[in-house]
């Protein structure tokens, strides 16, 4: 595997947020305690860490019965002995989406186990922990994934389900159709370890949440990953004070949020999540479904809508919180909270969509915890496999210049695809123009140097439209070439598919079927805590 660095600032749609937090740019440090760089801070992080003890035997319990459930590895047995007895944990966590979901989720793993690793080198013992976010409720964003063919074009593939609808997606049971989409993957990707593991893991009346679990156990049992399955609800018993908090303190952590979103955007950053005066950080179960609580008035004579029916007083929700707190689950500002409550965690790692969640999560820590968790980006690559790269240097392009959009792509292949003699006789007209126009200038000047300014614009209209023509013959060739067009399409579904990273539109459990257990170490190599470019793997 060959490694290339690509910069985020030339990735599309990153966002002037996550540029400047991996820069650390002075501008970004209000909103994040710590630098992206764990070494250099790992050390006294973990002094902040503060874990009860009987806590961490309560959720040390948790989580060998959970890890057992999935026949997790001896060496994932191992790191809950080594959590049991004193160790921090490095988290990451993803939706349950089918089949393992995008490939980044597998990213997020690896990336975990590498800080982890890092972190214990240094002196302090850690573990990875996998959250399953298995009671998040959008079910259309895990229940399908897309997988390329043979010729190169994305299939994707929809799992049918049965539940209610709005429900936790952990609750959501894979119905008797789970055996032939697994028979469409498998079609798909070939007779191989990977798929296998499919077979074993994803079948009739297994849910989601567990179906992933067992998965991830299989694929990473050499790699001792701990998973935690947020919904269980022991883990909501254990994490009953946080639930409470943040109604008792409602208020004061919507106003917080309010003037956090305000100083963001003064210091010219986006808000990730939208927040009102009205907002509360917890979810609860309505009939099955996942419903946000809102907030209506302030102080004691505060009311609380439950559902477009309920409405329950402060006291009366702590009360219920209190009695049944399996029936509540934290929003994406409240997450990390809550995650750090359950574990001692020592960093988080996540995408751009996190990093910029933990700027306006940082007022709920320091509200509820004392203590803001410091996030670290995870690996991010683009693999590009042989055909591919093949395909690259056949038309002499880059992965940036894919980056553009497949329209512009076309026109860049096709371009570049133009019969040598016209693509000659483009570059001699440029050559000629350049070299007439300077003779010109030059002449002009000596003449009248009022004219020069004119000269320019002249000459910058009369580049424009040769450029213009030499666009015109490449749509011209594109739609007369069949081949290049298809290579065009073949190169954007590989790479940027659905105008997105590859990682994000693309299963992982693909570049696991066709390039087996390898790949994860590979892609464990390419994994390092100093670099948080965006890495282009050719394979």
């Amino acid at each position: 595997m060959k490694a290339h660095c690509l910069p985020f600032s030339q990735i599309p749609h990153t966002t002037r947020l996550f540029t400047d937090f991996l820069a650390y740019s002075p501008n970004i440090r209000p909103f994040y305690p710590r630098s992206p760089y764990i070494a250099e801070w790992v050390k006294e992080e973990a002094g902040k860490v503060s874990y009860d003890s009987s806590r961490r035997q309560r959720v040390a319990a948790i989580l060998e019965r959970q890890n057992r459930s999935w026949n997790a590895s001896p060496k994932t047995l191992a790191n809950l002995d080594r959590f049991r007895n004193g160790a921090a944990a490095v988290v990451t966590g993803q939706q349950v989406g089918l089949f393992g979901g995008p490939a980044f989720a597998i990213y997020k793993a690896l990336t975990a186990v590498k800080l982890a690793e890092e972190a214990s080198n240094a002196g302090v013992e850690a573990v990875p922990i996998f959250w399953l976010a298995t009671y998040d409720h959008d079910l259309a964003e895990v229940n399908q994934i897309s997988l390329p063919s043979s010729d190169g074009v994305l299939q994707t593939l929809s799992a049918s389900t049965t539940g209610i609808p709005g429900a936790p997606v952990g609750n959501v049971k894979l119905t008797g159709d789970i055996s032939s989409v697994v028979d469409q993957a498998v079609a798909l990707l070939g007779e191989t370890d990977a798929t296998n593991i499919l077979r074993e893991c994803y079948c009739p009346g297994e849910s989601l949440g567990t179906a992933f679990a067992r998965l991830y156990t299989r694929v990473f049992a050499d790699w001792g990953v701990i998973l935690l399955d947020a919904s269980d609800a022991e883990l909501a018993r254990v994490a009953e004070p946080i639930y409470r908090a943040s109604i008792e303190r409602s208020e004061e952590l919507a106003t917080a949020l309010l003037e956090r979103g305000k100083q963001l955007e003064a210091a010219g950053y986006h808000q990730q999540v939208k927040v009102t005066e009205s907002s509360v950080l917890l979810f609860t179960e309505v009939d099955g479904t996942r419903t946000a609580i809102q907030r209506r008035g302030t102080g004691e004579p505060a009311e609380f809508l439950v559902d477009e029916h309920e409405k329950l007083g402060r006291s009366e929700l702590i009360a219920r919180i209190q009695s049944h707190p399996e029936r509540f689950s934290p929003n994406v500002l409240l997450r990390p909270i809550v995650e750090d409550y359950l574990l001692p965690t020592l960093v988080y790692t996540g995408g751009a969509a996190e990093t910029a969640y933990f700027a306006q999560a940082g007022v709920v820590y320091e509200a509820l915890s004392g203590r803001v968790t410091p996030i670290v980006p995870r690996f991010s690559a683009t693999i590009v496999e042989p055909k591919i790269q093949r395909l690259l240097e056949k038309h002499d392009i880059s992965v940036t210049d894919v980056f553009a959009g497949p329209e512009a792509l076309r026109r860049e292949v096709a371009a570049r695809s133009l019969p040598q003699d016209l693509q000659a006789a483009f570059e001699k007209a440029r050559h000629a123009f350049d070299s007439s126009f300077t003779t010109l200038k030059e002449k002009l000047e000596k003449l009248d140097r009022t004219l020069v300014d004119a000269a320019e614009t002249s000459r910058s209209k009369m580049q424009h439209q040769l450029e213009k023509l030499h666009s015109q013959a490449a749509r011209a060739e594109a739609q007369k070439g069949e081949l290049v067009s298809r290579h065009a399409e073949t190169l954007s579904q590989a790479l940027y598919p659905d105008k997105g990273l590859q990682e994000r539109g693309i299963g992982g459990i693909y570049f696991l079927a066709r390039y087996g257990g390898d790949l994860l170490r590979q892609l464990y190599e390419s994994v390092h805590s100093d670099c948080h470019d965006h890495q282009m793997l050719e394979l």
